[in-house]
């Protein structure tokens, strides 16, 4: 994929695509580190996949936060209990967003292989279903 020209003003679909590529690169990274054994970096970068990939599915109605607690939330309320997108999704991102703060911040926490794992694949659904959405 061509990388944009970011001097160029881009319609709200090259902003979900530019945000789509972002989460792609974080997926590719959190796969990396996982394989190197570096599970806190691992669900770092899942975390951001699925931020990214999020913020893409919201780029498609012009819509954007400042905060990741109120891009999830919106993305929580209007994605997920419309069922958009399957609700144990919605469980699923609360729970990497909890992981990746857990991995980031706390002193004494040890990300697992399977946890990290999960994170990963929770991303990995959700750039699926979020590559489907915006080609509707």
């Amino acid at each position: 994929m061509k990388q944009p020209d970011l001097t160029d003003v881009g319609t709200q679909l090259d902003v979900a695509k530019y945000r789509l590529m972002a989460a792609k690169d974080d997926l590719d990274t959190a796969n990396l580190t996982f394989q190197a054994g570096k599970f806190r970096a691992a669900n770092n970068r899942a975390y951001y996949s699925i931020f990214h990939t999020i913020s893409a599915v919201l780029a498609k109605e012009g819509v954007a936060f400042k905060r990741h607690k109120d891009t999830i939330s919106y993305f929580n309320k209007n994605y997920i209990h419309t069922e958009i997108f399957p609700k144990e999704l919605g469980r699923k991102i609360v729970k990497a967003e909890e992981i990746r703060h857990a991995s980031d911040y706390d002193t004494f926490y040890i990300a697992s292989k399977e946890v990290t794992a999960q994170q990963i694949q929770t991303a990995e659904q959700l750039l699926c279903l979020a590559e489907k959405y915006l080609e509707e």
